[in-house]
């Protein structure tokens, strides 16, 4: 009888590293990443894959982020032994200010004066912050003890906000890394940005980030009220998080995705109105300081506003300016409305949200050097590339440099140390080109979506939630010939079949 035919054995159960895709590792798919990964040995190995540690990407990261905070603090050293206190010029040359110790005593915490209800002394009378950073800037407040001298409150103070920035700061990076499931390693760039680092305890920002970077993971887990109330409540820190409902809905209106979207505008309207309302009918003109003073104030640092200002004999008034900017930012707004329902193929949510927080950072009548906290999260997910990511770097880091610069030289009286006009107005070029820079990069990988890292994989929009391969039901331009000739793939997004039988996107 003939021999049975030998079947090589199977294994009822794969192991765990067959079940699950591996991650993206950047040392073998990003030639930047991978000339860096040499101070440590190289590109990660084969076998390294098959290593299952305590040390998983989101805790390397999380430990990396919590260091590179820690430079950022020893950075400020020179302000926290004595700058910030010695005179107005020392604080800015050695680049170390920050808002929080000067206003410790300037909006009342030192006092106990309760923000909103209680009038502050001189022009500003109340605290111009949202009400959820008004409270996280209280609390701070009830945990730095109330004896020493003045300066060792304000110290303390400080001290005690940078901790519990550090918490944010830890939330950020762990948010990222799980935002796009196969990239961890990501969020790497949020971890070692140097501009995060410089900029991380000048203000409260960090706070709003923080609850944004988690709305955003909870989107891309498929939780729609989870996200839109936690945005809510980024939207009470900081006013900034609410444009991330436009990209949003633009992208639901493409797929179709109504319902989650309605949920999540109610979720959001929900947490602000919870946290604002006690605020606003208790204390309605301190609560109405943040807007007034948004409106009020004229063309500060970092705008092109304030360049065209200086060279001007007659520059605008504040109203022409708010005016202005406000048709700017609709336009720009309208623009990416238009990218995102005519691109090829449905652009990711991040690429959207960072094009749109862009555009209102490039159009405001004053960008201060925290702001680029808010992009840094964004600029990781919509273009995880770390060329384009540390070109733009490099120009935050000359932006942050020389607004110190150009105040030392201001405060420096006859002396004039640092950096005249000119130069600052060189300094403010190189911030809104790095930052265009950045803009024009992913809007190239949105008109050509094979050139999007994200995407090679066979990916749709992993930080995308209910919208990661979903159909496109509403497309406008050339888009929606494609999208009708096409095929759907495994993951909604419509592609041509070529001659051979492969497909392109």
């Amino acid at each position: 009888m003939p021999s049975a035919e030998k079947t090589p054995p199977t294994r009822a159960h794969p192991s765990a590293s067959e079940r699950e895709p591996q991650p993206a590792l950047p040392s073998r798919q990003d030639e930047v990443a991978a000339a860096g990964s040499e101070l440590i040995g190289g590109p990660v190995g084969r076998r390294a894959l098959l290593l299952t540690t305590w040390w998983t990407p989101v805790r390397v990261i999380a430990l990396v982020a919590l260091g590179m905070f820690a430079l950022g603090m020893v950075q400020k050293a020179p302000c926290y032994n004595g700058a910030w206190f010695v005179g107005a010029s020392s604080q800015y040359t050695h680049a170390c200010y920050s808002d929080i110790p000067h206003l410790y005593q300037g909006r009342g915490f030192a006092d106990g004066l309760v923000p909103y209800f209680d009038k502050l002394p001189g022009d500003m009378r109340y605290l111009e912050y949202p009400v959820l950073t008004g409270l996280f800037m209280e609390v701070a407040a009830w945990l730095t003890p109330g004896s020493g001298s003045l300066q060792h409150q304000e110290k303390v103070y400080w001290m005690v906000n940078a901790g519990m920035l550090m918490v944010c700061t830890a939330v950020i990076t762990v948010c990222v890394s799980r935002i796009h499931r196969r990239r961890p390693w990501d969020a790497l760039l949020v971890a070692l940005a140097p501009a995060f680092a410089l900029t991380a305890t000048i203000n409260w920002d960090l706070f709003a980030v923080a609850l944004t970077a988690a709305a955003m993971l909870m989107w891309s887990r498929g939780r729609v009220v989870a996200f839109g109330l936690l945005l809510g409540l980024a939207t009470a820190a900081k006013l900034y998080p609410v444009l991330l409902l436009g990209p949003l809905l633009v992208l639901c209106w493409r797929a179709g995705k109504w319902r989650e979207a309605v949920a999540a505008c109610a979720g959001t309207a929900a947490a602000w109105l919870v946290v604002n309302l006690p605020v606003m009918l208790l204390a309605p003109d301190g609560w109405a300081k943040f807007y007034s003073f948004s409106r009020e104030r004229g063309v500060d640092f970092g705008s092109f506003w304030l360049i065209l200002s200086q060279r001007m004999d007659d520059p605008p008034t504040t109203d022409t300016v708010n005016k202005l900017a406000m048709a700017l930012m609709l336009l720009a707004c309208l623009g990416v409305a238009v990218l995102g329902l005519t691109a090829p193929r449905r652009p990711r949510f991040a690429q959207l949200a960072f094009l749109v927080v862009a555009a209102f950072i490039l159009t405001n009548k004053v960008y201060s050097p925290q702001y680029v906290l808010w992009l840094v999260p964004l600029a990781a997910l919509a273009r995880p590339r770390w060329r384009d990511f540390l070109v733009w770097q490099a120009c935050e880091v000359a932006y942050f440099l020389g607004i110190w610069m150009y105040l030392a030289y201001t405060t420096s009286g006859d002396a004039h140390r640092g950096l005249p006009t000119e130069g600052y107005q060189v300094a403010i070029a190189v911030h809104l080109l790095g930052t265009l820079y950045l803009c024009a990069v992913v809007v190239r990988d949105i008109l050509m979506p094979e050139r999007d890292v994200v995407r090679r994989t066979g990916e749709d929009d992993p930080g995308g939630g209910v919208l990661d391969g979903a159909p496109d039901v509403f497309v406008l331009g050339p888009a929606a010939d494609s999208s009708r000739s096409g095929t759907p793939d495994h993951e909604g997004a419509y592609v041509k079949w070529g001659s051979s039988g492969d497909r392109s996107p």
